[in-house]
C-alpha cells in the first residue's frame, strides 16, 4: 500500500463532500488525475476499471438477452455527417473536439471526436434496413466519447473523456420504438437498484432539455447524499428525425416505403461516481457485493505458536468460498498486522471480512464483519458458503435501505417560487412542483439557486405528457400547470 493510503481518509463526507470524494477515489486505488497539461482527464486504475467491467458484464448480458448485438463504429466523425442532423450540431457544438490535421497535412474536412454516435451509426443502419423483415434492428457499442467541457474535473462524474455504452435501434412504428425506449429504461433502473443498491426516480426530461433531435428523452435520476441529483442513464425515443436525415426506410408488408422510428440509449461511468458517492464513508470506499472486485477477504490472526493451524484453517475457508464462485482474497501477509489489514480492506470497500484466529479454529467458527457498519457476527464453520452468501445479501440490503431512506426523506412538495427556493436552499434533494411547461420558469429558479428541472415523472403506463396538475397553478409564474416538475441541483 502507498503512503497516502496509510494515512486513511482525512476529509469529511458531510462538510467537504467534493474533497472527500476525490480522496476516496484516489486512496481506494480507483483513479488518478491526469498529468499537467491534460486537465479534464483521468487515469482509470485497474481497481476502478474492474468496477466498470462488472457493470458492463451485467448490462451486456441484459442487452443480448433482448436481441441486441454489439458493434463498433469509428471514433472520428466527418463534420458533414453531424450536419445532416442539425439539432446534433447545435446541441453538442460547444463541447465537440475537432481534428483538423493528419500528421502535417490539413484535412479537407474536419473530423469530430465522437461526442455521440447517432450521426455515424444511422447511415449504416440505413444500409442494413431494406424491409420490415429487417426490423427491429438493435446494435450497441461500448466505447468512449469526448465532450470538451470547461468544468472542474470530478472523476467519473465530470471528465472530458468518459466510458459508456450507446445502443441504437430502428423499428416499424412509433409504439414499437417507445416500447424499446422503456425497456432500456427498465434495464437501467434494474441495474441501479439490483446491482448498485441505489434506488432511482424515473421519468422524462422536459422538452427543452431532451436529447438534440429526440421526440422524448427518458431518464433515471439518483440522489446523492449531498442532496444533488445524478442523471443515471437516459433512453431516447428519437421519432423519425434521424431516420429522415439519414434515409433509414423500409418497405412494409404492402411493399410501400415507410420511414423507420429509432431510439438511442446510454449509461456512462457516471454510474460509478454515483456508486462511490452514495455508499462510501469516512473510512473509504463501500461497495455492494455484485460489483466488488473482492467480495470477501479472509484475515488470519495468529501468534507464532498458532500460525500453522490458523493459516491451514483460513486457507480451507478461502478455497471453499472460491470453489463456490465467491470472489475471495486470503490476506496472509506476514509483514502487516491485522489492524492494518482491516483498515486497508475497509478503505478498498470489500463488503465482508472473515476474521480467523485461534478461538475460531478451536470453536469451528468464523467471525464475519460487515463493511457498511463494522457489525460483527460469530457463525459456525459448517455451511460457510451459504452463510457467507446470506451475509453478502445482508450487506446489500443495508446499503439499499440506507440509500432508500435518504431518497424518501428528500422528496418535498412546493407550490410557490419562494417554497422552491427555500426548500432547495435549506435541504437540497428534490422539490416537486406544478409547472406550466415554460422553460423561463426553470431559468428563473436556475438563476437564483443553480437548480434545474431534472425530471417530469411518468404516470399511467409510462406515458409521457399527461396533465398531472390540471387545475393547479405553476409554482413559479402562476399560470395554469400542465405537469409536475422535479427541481434539484445536479452533478
Amino acid at each position: 500500500m502507498s503512503d497516502d493510503q496509510e494515512l486513511g481518509i482525512t476529509e469529511s463526507k458531510s462538510h467537504r463532500t467534493g474533497e472527500w470524494y476525490a480522496e476516496v477515489v484516489q486512496k481506494a486505488g480507483l483513479a488518478n488525475y491526469a498529468p499537467e497539461g491534460m486537465s479534464g482527464f483521468i487515469i482509470t486504475r485497474p481497481r476502478g476499471y474492474a468496477l466498470w467491467e462488472r457493470l458492463q458484464r451485467h448490462l451486456d448480458a441484459k442487452f443480448k438477452a433482448t436481441g441486441v448485438q454489439n458493434a463498433y463504429f469509428p471514433l472520428f466523425i466527418p463534420e458533414s455527417y453531424l450536419e445532416r442532423e442539425k439539432d446534433i450540431v447545435e446541441g453538442f457544438d460547444p463541447e465537440v473536439a475537432w481534428v483538423t490535421h493528419g500528421g502535417h497535412e490539413e484535412l479537407e474536412e474536419r473530423l469530430a471526436v465522437r461526442p455521440t454516435s447517432e450521426s455515424i451509426i444511422a447511415p449504416y443502419m440505413s444500409r442494413w434496413v431494406r424491409s420490415h423483415r429487417d426490423l427491429p434492428l438493435r446494435v450497441n457499442q461500448w466505447a468512449s466519447v469526448v465532450r470538451w467541457e470547461a468544468t472542474e474535473t470530478k472523476p467519473f462524474f465530470r471528465t472530458k473523456e468518459f466510458l459508456w455504452q450507446e445502443g441504437h435501434t430502428a423499428h416499424e412504428s412509433h409504439e414499437d420504438a417507445w416500447e424499446e425506449t422503456i425497456l432500456r429504461l427498465d434495464q437501467y433502473q434494474e441495474t441501479y437498484e439490483e446491482v448498485l443498491a441505489i434506488p432511482v426516480l424515473r421519468g422524462q426530461k422536459p422538452d427543452h432539455d431532451k436529447f438534440p433531435g429526440a421526440h422524448t428523452t427518458t431518464t433515471v435520476e439518483a440522489l446523492m447524499p449531498d442532496g444533488k441529483s445524478v442523471q443515471g442513464a437516459t433512453s431516447h425515443h428519437l421519432g423519425t428525425s434521424f431516420a429522415e436525415a439519414f434515409d433509414i426506410a423500409y418497405t412494409d408488408e404492402n411493399e410501400d416505403e415507410q420511414v423507420a422510428h429509432t431510439t438511442s440509449w446510454g449509461l456512462s461511468w457516471r454510474a460509478l461516481g454515483a456508486l462511490i458517492m452514495t455508499h462510501s464513508d469516512e473510512q473509504g470506499l463501500v461497495l455492494p457485493p455484485a460489483v466488488a472486485p473482492e467480495q470477501v477477504v479472509v484475515v488470519p490472526i495468529w501468534q507464532s505458536e498458532t500460525r500453522e493451524r490458523v493459516l491451514d484453517y483460513a486457507e480451507g475457508v478461502a478455497e471453499e468460498l472460491d470453489a463456490a464462485g465467491i470472489r475471495v482474497e486470503l490476506d496472509d501477509r506476514d509483514e502487516r498486522n491485522p489492524g492494518f489489514k482491516f483498515n486497508e480492506w475497509e478503505l478498498k470497500g470489500v463488503p465482508l471480512r472473515v476474521e480467523i484466529g485461534p478461538n475460531e479454529v478451536d470453536d469451528e467458527a468464523l467471525t464475519l464483519a460487515h463493511r457498511p457498519d463494522s457489525e460483527k457476527h460469530e457463525v459456525g464453520r459448517q455451511d460457510a458458503v451459504d452463510t457467507v452468501e446470506n451475509h453478502l445479501d445482508e450487506v446489500f440490503a443495508k446499503l439499499y435501505a440506507a440509500a432508500e431512506e435518504t431518497l424518501e426523506g428528500a422528496v418535498r412538495e412546493a407550490y410557490s417560487r419562494a417554497d422552491i427556493l427555500g426548500t432547495l436552499g435549506r435541504h437540497g434533494g428534490y422539490v416537486k412542483a406544478p409547472w406550466c411547461g415554460d422553460e423561463a420558469c426553470e431559468t428563473e429558479i436556475k438563476d437564483q439557486i443553480a437548480a434545474e428541472i431534472v425530471m417530469v415523472p411518468f404516470h399511467a403506463a409510462d406515458e409521457p405528457g399527461e396533465l398531472v396538475h390540471e387545475g393547479e397553478d405553476c409554482a413559479v409564474c402562476g399560470e395554469d400547470a400542465v405537469e409536475t416538475a422535479y427541481f434539484a441541483k445536479s452533478y
